[in-house]
């Protein structure tokens, strides 16, 4: 029998290939980082076929690293960037136009002519850029012909995980799971199915979308050989490889973005203060699992913000020794709004700013102050779970790349003001992809067996005094403001 899991982490910025044990162990790890095409401002592509032959790479070059063949692999799950859109066609398998990523702000100006209480009471989203649906419209509307095209089913759409599983099984099927679908706009969180009523709105042809599965079965095989078993959008991933599956346990995922999700069980939780409801994940023959959510654009990508744009690191890495060179940032604020403020603001026409700038001021100032503002973008997104869920957290399970970053986790404890818990295995969106998968299979047997291989790594303590704390997010609240007022 087949010992290990693999699991595509198909990332915003990179896609990576990890291979698990039975106890959740990382045997093996390849990742290759694709180009951000970025054509104007607000305008941010990718590649799809760069990505797939990317996904590609990875997985051979894992499976070599392990020593291992395909065969070796019981199953094969997929963890994606969500609201990310491609466009392929059908007979020849060729996207007809770049992908637009989900910071993509484009069709910003669409947004006021769309019913926010419809929106929000089928999909539990907010109007915004964010999502796929305008997307869509935008780029059937770009090419003439495009949308006759998708109308006769010759031109298919899909989310990133769509994209994946078509190549994975030489184009055989064109399915997504819930909670990819739960991003669209289009899926109706009640009944988990496309909405006619959406898809008019948004005036998208049912015949050119995927068949909506469940986040864990079989649903075929992968090169032609191992059981692909699992989609699951990252960040609902990274809630399942936390060992999230209770009621009121949450996470938080750092990556080019912050996300924080609260599982909130088989109950949709209906956010007032800017959240997202959305589908958690769910297994065949099970009740969907809900979550709220709160999404911040700008976390990792602005600490890449200062290495390529402004040049003031060489690498990601240095930005915890540069930032830990200043005993704070002295007054200081950064807010990475560069695809606007996600929640639970919700202004697409907020710009990035930093504030408080004197000739005193460093690169280290700024770079601590992009890391403060990654922890208060993650605090405004826990006081407002807390307002619609009832429960405080005491504590704040992490994962993702900038977690690494020690300094920057010790400001998110003293920002918060509760205890921030780092996993043995940091990159926890891979693992729930590989547990999902791995369930699906039989190749673990229970929830209760997952939760027995989480291990702690590190645990940062806050050591602020409350006054300071105040004082930090009332010069945060009030940049803030700023970057609301410039247009």
């Amino acid at each position: 029998m087949a010992d290990f899991v693999g699991a595509i982490d198909q990332g915003t910025t990179s896609s990576r290939f990890m291979i698990f044990d039975r106890n959740g162990s990382e045997i093996a790890r390849r990742q290759v980082e694709h180009r951000q095409l970025l054509p104007a401002a607000g305008r941010v592509e990718h590649d799809a076929r760069e990505i797939w032959e990317n996904v590609r790479k990875t997985m051979d070059a894992a499976l070599a690293d392990a020593g291992l063949v395909a065969a070796d692999l019981a199953a094969i799950g997929i963890a994606n960037q969500r609201e990310t859109v491609v466009l392929w066609e059908r007979a020849t398998g060729e996207p007809v136009a770049p992908a637009i990523v989900w910071q993509d702000t484009r069709t910003a100006a669409d947004l006021k002519d769309l019913d926010a209480e419809l929106l929000r009471e089928r999909t539990g989203l907010p109007p915004a850029t964010y999502f796929s649906a305008t997307k869509v419209r935008w780029l059937l509307d770009d090419q003439p012909g495009l949308r006759k095209r998708a109308e006769r089913g010759e031109v298919l759409f899909g989310t990133i995980d769509s994209w994946l599983i078509w190549n994975l099984t030489g184009g055989g099927l064109h399915i997504t799971d819930v909670t990819n679908a739960s991003r669209t706009q289009l899926m109706n969180l009640a009944t988990l199915e496309w909405d006619p009523e959406l898809l008019a709105l948004f005036d998208i042809p049912a015949a050119m979308l995927p068949a909506i599965r469940s986040s864990a079965e079989v649903y075929g095989e992968a090169l032609g050989t191992v059981p692909l078993a699992a989609a699951i959008g990252d960040q609902q991933a990274a809630l399942f490889g936390q060992t999230c599956f209770a009621p009121g346990d949450a996470k938080c995922t750092y990556g080019t973005g912050n996300f924080v999700l609260l599982n909130t069980g088989t109950t949709p939780v209906r956010s007032t203060h800017g959240l997202l409801t959305t589908v958690a994940y769910k297994f065949k023959n099970q009740l969907p699992v809900y979550a709220l959510e709160g999404s911040v654009a700008a976390s990792g990508s602005a600490i890449q913000w200062l290495r390529d744009q402004l040049g003031i690191l060489d690498s990601a890495a240095d930005s915890e020794t540069l930032a830990a060179s200043v005993e704070d940032s002295a007054g200081v604020c950064f807010v990475p709004a560069f695809s606007g403020l996600f929640a639970p603001y919700w202004r697409p026409d907020a710009r990035a700013a930093i504030v408080g700038l004197s000739r005193f001021h460093t690169a280290a100032h700024i770079t601590r102050a992009a890391l403060e503002a990654i922890c208060h973008q993650t605090r405004d997104v826990v006081v407002a779970m807390a307002r619609d869920s009832g429960t405080e957290l005491d504590c704040l399970q992490v994962d993702g790349g900038v977690t690494a970053n020690a300094l920057c986790m010790q400001l998110q404890a003293d920002i918060l003001g509760v205890p921030v818990r780092r996993p043995a295995v940091a990159e926890t969106t891979a693992l729930g992809a590989a547990y999902a998968a791995g369930l699906a299979v039989g190749f673990w047997r229970s929830e209760d067996e997952l939760r027995a291989h989480r291990r702690e790594a590190r645990v940062w303590q806050p050591t602020w005094p409350a006054a300071r704390r105040t004082e930090s997010i009332d010069r945060w609240n009030k940049a803030v403001s700023r970057t609301l007022d410039w247009v």
